[in-house]
């Protein structure tokens, strides 16, 4: 596998920029700094760490209700992260837009989304905007288990292979679409099966394990980036904590959750860079610190800033030229 010993460092680092970040949103919205629906990517982060090394700046992505990780991973900057997740209006979307609808246009983060599978469609729109326009630009759309019993999946997979459209459909698989197993929403197994329908290559991948995620993840974008149509990556992974922050998660067998915390992919990793001669204790562990410091900053930043004006209520809700014709 083509892969840099600075690709490798970048990789760690995205990581633990997501899994700290996380961290410090469960505790603000425990403490109550942060309110309404939290929905936490712990646990899920070699996905988005090892599919967004892959892209450029200038390449999509769509997210879902569980977000933050593939913002952080195409580049997103965790003070405007988190002065949304504060309510605040030097945020991503200036306070309104929350946990679910962060989005960034200049790094091609065509945003979070909090409607189950409503990201598919939207990644196939782009990626026909691609290829209209002929650049090599790829999609990547993020979307969950529970979202590939919608009819989006299906209708999103179908145009995308009829067109041979540059997107890539990552399924992250954590085993729960909100409290409902997969064993008893789906007949199959491996979700990455469906992709024969469509005619298109479907791998299963281990999900905690950022290098398969990469190498998954780099075949397919090569192959989008060549004119050769898309790609299912299912990745099996398990979310740490509930559906959302308050659900007690009842619902999960306490052994089968002890089990996948033994496997989660940040400690496997530390594993292997140490075992390769990638990065030492001491470097990984100063790396965490200046992360820390990072999290620190943004939490100062959105702490400083103001909440939006109640005479701003609906300004940034419609557009421009909604507002203009309503006007008239």
């Amino acid at each position: 596998m083509n892969v840099s010993k600075e690709q490798m460092q970048h990789m760690y680092q995205t990581m633990m920029r997501i899994r700290k970040f996380e961290l410090n949103a469960q505790n603000d919205f425990a403490n109550g700094k942060i309110v309404g629906f939290l929905h936490l990517y712990l646990g899920e982060e070699a996905i988005a760490t090892g599919v967004c090394e892959n892209l450029r700046k200038d390449d999509f992505i769509t997210s879902t209700h569980r977000g933050h990780g593939h913002i952080i991973a195409k580049g997103g900057d965790m003070k405007y992260m988190m002065a949304e997740l504060y309510g605040k209006s030097d945020g991503y979307c200036k306070g309104k837009g929350g946990s679910m609808h962060i989005a960034d246009r200049d790094l091609g983060i065509l945003g979070a989304n909090g409607i189950v599978g409503a990201g598919q469609d939207i990644a196939v729109g782009a990626g026909l905007s691609c290829k209209y326009r002929g650049t090599d630009q790829v999609c990547v759309c993020f979307f969950g288990d529970g979202s590939t019993n919608q009819g989006t999946f299906h209708e999103a997979l179908n145009m995308a292979s009829i067109w041979k459209l540059p997107v890539i459909f990552v399924c992250e698989n954590n085993h729960f679409g909100i409290s409902m197993s997969q064993s008893r929403h789906q007949a199959i197994k491996d979700i990455a099966d469906r992709a024969a329908a469509y005619g298109i290559p479907g791998v299963a991948v281990d999900g905690n394990d950022v290098m398969a995620v990469y190498e998954a993840a780099n075949e397919a974008v090569a192959r989008a980036r060549k004119g050769q149509g898309p790609t299912l990556i299912e990745c099996k992974t398990w979310r740490w904590r509930g559906h959302f922050e308050g659900d007690p998660s009842v619902y999960k067998d306490p052994k089968e959750q002890e089990e996948w915390l033994e496997k989660e992919p940040a400690k496997r990793y530390r594993k292997f860079l140490s075992e390769n001669n990638v990065m030492t204790e001491a470097e990984m562990d100063q790396m965490d610190q200046n992360i820390d410091d990072e999290i620190e900053a943004a939490k100062a930043f959105a702490d400083a800033s103001p909440y939006p004006a109640p005479e701003d209520v609906a300004k940034d809700v419609y557009t421009d030229i909604v507002e203009e014709v309503r006007v008239r």
